[in-house]
């Protein structure tokens, strides 16, 4: 694989940028974050000073800085297909925070331009590499769990004190669905990688705690190809942060949370036992993955094709939730809604 840098801009320059050109500066030198542009002066100066890169005083003087190889796109999700147009036809490679866009039109057309435009696409889904679900995942295609036949999920947050009312992020059109789209996206695709596609969806969706116009709480009850169920809860109005993954085969079962840690059961056993997994750096390796293929070297696990189907099961269950019934994510992806 080769080793020159990949030299970055950041666009979109919210608290996500930080986390991601963090991130950047953890790969040994394989991604380097060398330039940044946001509309606010302000941030944009504040960024370029923390992560020691140019202040860009236009995304057009941005794109025309032919020592930009790629550029990390966080800007909110409605203008997802106009910035990643811009970065595509102007020759670099786009890291797309999730959700790839708010709906399936724009999504088909973000992975159009970049695939016309010959430039690697790879979206932010960093959850499906944490070690344990690696863990499950090996041990899966090795068959040592058997016929999969149920998965149940709860990705929660507490945003008392930290909501800001207006902002994109918690309006339902800046992120329609609300918590499911904006956190419950990221197990949609945790699940689909380890109990397979997701053929149709049915949903329950309420506001509790928080204000504004979207849900704070949301569950979706989804059937796999396979015949196996899952159930995913999201919430923005827990009492603390929570994660859980549990899957379930005939032959071996594994149960996942945040404070437990990873454990497994054998069928025939009765005690669970704890496995051991070395925590990983998600958000850096899959940044360094998006390098490779770049590169050359390997594809990105989740480009525009993957990320619009774990969208339409999103808005499977925003449908199901608006018209009382199950949803096929077929028909939510024979549409451009």
């Amino acid at each position: 694989m080769s080793a020159s840098p990949l030299r970055v801009a950041s666009v979109g320059l919210g608290w996500w940028s930080d986390v991601l050109a963090d991130a950047a500066g953890r790969t040994d030198g394989r991604v380097e974050i060398v330039s940044c542009f946001t509309r606010s002066d302000d941030k944009r100066q504040a960024f370029a000073d923390k992560y020691n890169c140019v202040a860009a005083s236009s995304l057009d003087e941005l794109l025309a800085d032919d020592s930009i190889d790629a550029v990390i796109n966080t800007t909110p999700n409605h203008v997802h297909l106009e910035t990643t147009a811009a970065v595509a036809k102007a020759g670099k490679h786009v890291f797309l925070d999730k959700p790839v866009a708010n709906t399936i039109g724009e999504a088909r057309q973000i992975t159009k331009v970049c695939a016309d435009a010959g430039v690697v696409l790879s979206v932010g889904y960093q959850r499906r590499r944490e070690s344990h679900f690696r863990w499950i995942q090996e041990r899966i295609a090795a068959g040592e769990f058997g016929t999969l036949v149920q998965a149940e999920a709860n990705i929660s947050r507490d945003r008392a004190g930290q909501f800001e009312l207006g902002h994109w992020r918690y309006t339902a059109e800046g992120m329609p669905g609300g918590v499911m789209l904006q956190i419950g996206l990221h197990y949609v695709d945790v699940l689909t990688m380890l109990m397979g596609p997701i053929e149709s969806v049915s949903g329950m969706a309420a506001q509790l705690v928080l204000p504004g116009d979207n849900p704070d709480v949301g569950s979706l009850m989804m059937k796999h190809e396979n015949g196996a169920v899952s159930t995913l809860s999201t919430s923005y109005a827990s009492a603390s942060e929570y994660y859980l993954m549990n899957i379930y085969g005939k032959k071996m079962s594994a149960y996942y949370n945040l404070f437990d840690g990873l454990r497994s059961l054998n069928q025939g056993d009765k005690d669970q036992t704890p496995v051991a997994v070395e925590k990983n750096d998600a958000i850096a390796e899959q940044l360094i993955e998006w390098a490779d293929a770049i590169s050359g070297d390997v594809e990105p696990e989740v480009g525009g094709e993957s990320a619009m189907t774990s969208l339409a099961v999103v808005k499977a269950g925003i449908k199901s939730v608006a018209e009382g019934r199950h949803v096929t994510v077929a028909e939510i992806l024979a549409a451009d809604d």
